[in-house]
Order: C-alpha cells, then structure tokens, then sequence
C-alpha cells in the first residue's frame, strides 16, 4: 500500500462530546486520601460501575506502558471504533476492558520522566521539578532556544535522600507499601535517577527486586540477537544497554517476551514468600528504536503497512501479548480474582519523528503526540480490574492525572496511616472505581513543561497548560501567547476561542498561575534581558 495514501485513509474529524508549597514537612498523606473517598460520596460521578465488598489484601499489577498512543489498541478510547482501532490487534487489552473500567479521560505528563516521578510520589511535575527526560548526572536535555534560557530543573531526577543536587527527595510509592508487607517488584524501564546517581538503581528507591530497571529511558536494541543493546553478549554496556538480561543474549527473543518472563518468575517468588505483591511491569515497548517483534511483524507487513509502521504494530501487539500472559499465569496460580491491574501509558504516542507517513497525525482525532501539550500528548489509555470491585465493562469520563496514582493504590491496597516528607498532588479515584463518587468535580488538571523537547511540532514547546471542566487553556512562555479550547466542542484543539472568551482565559490564567507559584514551581528566562518570563497571570 502507497504509505501516503495508507496515511490519508487514517485521518479522521470526529469529536468527542463532554466529557500546597514545601516540598518538607511531615503529611499525614493517608487522611487525605480517605476525607477524598468520604467527599466522593456526596458527589456524582459519570462512572459507572457497581457496590464493592471487602476482600483479603489484593495483589497489585502496574503495567505501564512507554510512549503508547490513545489510539494504538483495538480497544476504542473515542465515542467510536475508528480506523487505527482497526488497525491495531490487541486482545488483551480489550479482555482486561471487559473485566474491568475504561477511562476516557486519563491523563500524564507529556514525556517520561515527569511522569514516573509522579506516579511514584504523588506530586505534581511543577512540584518536583523532574520536568524534562533524565540520563546524565547534571546535564540537562533541553535544546538550545533562540528566545528563552531554562531553569535548573532537576536532572538528576528521584533520589532516596536528599543528598543529590539537583534531585528530588521523596517517599514513594514501592517504599510504602513494602513498609506495609507487600513484595515490590520492578520489571523494565526505571528512568527515574540520572546514571552514577542513587536514584537510577530501583532497589534504593523501594523495591525488593529489580529486573532490567537503570537511568536509561529506552533500550539499545529490543533484540536478544543484538544482547538488548549492549556491544558484547554477557556483558552490560550503558548508557542503552539493557543490564541484567545476559542469558538471553544471543537469543532470537524480543525484549518484552524476556521482561514477562522474567515478571512470571517472580510472581512465583512472591507466592513462595507468601506475601502479597507489587508488580510494576514496566515495558520498554514501544518506545524507539522501532524494531520488530518477529511473532507478530509479519501480518502487518501482509496487510500493506509501511516498513516502520509494521514494526511498530507488532511491538503493540508484543506488548499486548505481555498483558495476556500475565494475566493467564494469575489465572493458573489461583490469584486472579484478589490481584489489581492497573493499564497505563506514560505519554501520548509518537508522531513527531521515527514514524512513516505524516508527522502528528498518529494519535488523531487527537492533535499531535509525544512531547505536545495538546491532548495527542497527554491523554492515556487506561484501563483498571479489580476483581469484585469494579463493575465489569464499565467506563469513566471523569479525568485524572496521573499523580492520581499514588493515593489510589494506597487506598485499594487498604493502607491509610502512612507519611511523606512530599506534599501529595494527586487524589485517589477510587470513588470513580466504585461508582460512588468523583474526585474530578470542580478539579484543575495542571502540566507544568519549561523546557525544550528534541522535536518540534504543534504544542511542542515551553508550556503551562490547565485544565478545568472542558476548558483548556496553553499558555506559551516565549511570547506570552494563551490558547483556550473547549474539549468538549473541539477534541482536535483545531479552534483557540480565547478571543471568545477573555473572562474564561483570565480565570484559568490564575489559576494556573497561582498552582504554579504555591508549587514552587521554576520558570524560563529571557535570554535578552535575564528576566524570568512571566507567569500566566501576570501576562495580560
């Protein structure tokens, strides 16, 4: 098939229709998140779901998905199946939506790292500071900017104590829970800590067993024929290499069929000690390098894709295979029906680059992808099962952020009294699992982004963007300029009404504005004079 014309095939113009400041200081975290399930009960909610019932403390399956687009499953996220649902095979995934709750509205940062800050310490990215990509001790990715010079933002990423310049110190998720007797396990991408730095090693940041997890953000290669990257069999060559793999080198094996393997064995272990687990499957997939996994490429290839294009679908539907492997072996060890999973991405899909056919178009009806402060960059497919507490089939349209993470599973794992030296953004959605409340009501959504990513492309820049109701307004450091769509109108933010709407604008500029200052959250300079760039708010 002409890959433009393959391309052209995939457009689409539907829309979819409605949907405080120290970072020090002890915080009784675990109230919070019960006045929040206490407050959900008098709210309504747009999830529906059904009653829950007390059950033994479940197991807990993260599985988190890297750079997977709203759109790469054959599970519909839209109003409607569209062609990319078409496309793509994943049938596990949508068994995992059958189980469980779909969420329409699920949001993360825009890029990577952000996000897996913020799903293991429940802070805001404007809160701690890891706003861009992390790998070298204090060295920043940002690009060069003809306008703007960026903060010190910390490229050091999350650290166990606060011992790291340029790092941030938090309690986080694993650590609690393991406090709280469950065996935490962390498979695939860590890309927390920065290399020769505390924080890039899983083991000091709460987890009893890691597997694969180091600074890197993606793999030198997903192969086992090329060692996974690394230059020589047996031996772990960084920055990309993936370390603790070796038997596999040399073998005709992608990468997340080694990584579910090895999440099987130890499923098992923690079964063996009798504890309840923590498993954080985090796959590399699908994130570059774009390399075929050679059980699924080849009906892509049959069905006329582009080169890339099918290497890619095979990759989604490797990582889908992963999904359902895991969940047979819940099935055959008798756990399935105590054990939580929870499916997730870290940022919208790519589009930008490493793609065939038109950049930015890969994630519509939203618009752009990966690094884009438009919907193509931040909303998520999410899906949630837990066994005798969601109702099965069901879906939210409530919106969350992924901060929201770290209070959530807290409350389903049913621990309460635990502390933080980190003020806790997120707020649990539990109401919305149960269908006995929201925690979306009223709520702004803020992604805090003064950096420059290594693409360019719509959204793609130095942003702060919040979201209240179906109102979202960008705003633009480099020249001040603020975009407001109604998401509910305009899915495609193909219409900026700011000029329609000045009291609106005005309204979420202070909020955002004063989010971002309580937060203490670092802003760009200008390069001309050394002056920070204003906030939202003070930019009229």
């Amino acid at each position: 098939m002409n890959k433009s014309k393959f391309f052209k095939n995939m457009r689409l113009d539907s829309e979819l229709p409605g949907l405080e400041l120290l970072n020090a200081g002890r915080v009784k975290a675990g109230l919070v998140g019960t006045a929040m399930l206490a407050a959900g009960l008098f709210s309504g909610s747009s999830c529906r779901s059904g009653e829950s019932h007390s059950q033994a403390r479940p197991n807990i399956l993260l599985f988190l998905v890297d750079d997977m687009g709203w759109q790469d499953t054959s599970v519909p996220f839209h109003t409607e199946r569209t062609p990319f649902n078409n496309l793509y095979h994943t049938p596990h995934m949508e068994r995992l939506a059958a189980a469980g709750m779909k969420f329409i509205q699920a949001y993360a940062c825009s890029v990577c790292s952000p996000t897996r800050t913020s799903l293991m310490t429940g802070m805001n990215a404007a809160r701690h500071g890891v706003t861009n990509w992390t790998l070298k001790r204090n060295v920043s990715v940002d690009l060069p900017d003809e306008i703007l010079s960026f903060p010190s933002w910390n490229v050091n990423g999350l650290q166990p104590s606060d011992t790291v310049e340029r790092g941030v110190f938090a309690i986080t998720l694993p650590e609690i829970l393991r406090q709280n007797g469950y065996f935490t396990i962390h498979c695939g991408k860590a890309h927390w800590g920065a290399m020769d730095t505390p924080g890039s090693d899983p083991l000091k940041l709460g987890f009893d067993l890691n597997i694969a997890g180091h600074a890197a953000g993606s793999p030198g290669s997903y192969q086992g024929m090329k060692n996974f990257g690394n230059a020589r069999k047996g031996i772990h060559t960084p920055p990309w290499g993936v370390p603790g793999l070796e038997k596999y080198h040399g073998d005709s094996i992608h990468l997340s069929q080694t990584l579910t393997q090895e999440a099987i064995l130890a499923i098992d272990k923690a079964l063996d000690e009798k504890k309840p687990f923590y498993l954080y499957m985090s796959h590399y997939a699908v994130h570059t390098p774009i390399e075929p996994d050679l059980r699924f490429y080849r009906k892509y290839k049959e069905m006329g894709l582009p080169e890339r294009e099918a290497r890619y679908a095979s990759m989604v539907e490797g990582m889908d295979q992963s999904l359902g492997d895991l969940m047979d072996h819940l099935e055959k060890r008798g756990i399935s029906g105590n054990t939580i999973i929870l499916f997730m991405s870290d940022n919208g899909g790519l589009s930008a680059h490493a793609r065939d056919g038109e950049p930015h178009t890969h994630n519509l009806p939203l618009r752009s992808g990966k690094g884009s402060a438009y919907e193509g960059g931040i909303r998520e497919p999410m899906i949630v099962s837990w066994p005798g507490k969601v109702k099965p089939a069901s879906v939210c349209n409530d919106y969350l952020l992924i901060e929201d993470y770290f209070p959530t599973i807290l409350e389903m794992a049913g621990i309460t009294a635990y502390e933080t030296n980190q003020t806790i953004d997120g707020k649990s959605f539990v109401p919305m699992l149960l269908g006995k409340g929201t925690t979306a009501t009223g709520r702004d959504l803020v992604w805090h982004y003064p950096n420059k990513w290594g693409a360019v492309g719509p959204g793609i820049g130095t942003t702060s963007t919040i979201r209240n109701g179906n109102w979202k307004l960008v705003y633009w450091y480099g020249d001040g300029k603020k975009e407001l769509y109604n998401l509910q109108e305009d899915l495609g933010e193909l219409n900026d009404v700011a000029a329609l709407h000045p009291d609106v604008v005005a309204d979420l500029s202070v909020r955002l504005g004063n989010f971002l200052r309580n937060a203490g959250a670092l802003r760009p300079t200008f390069k001309a004079n050394g002056s920070p760039a204003p906030w939202p708010d003070e930019n009229r």
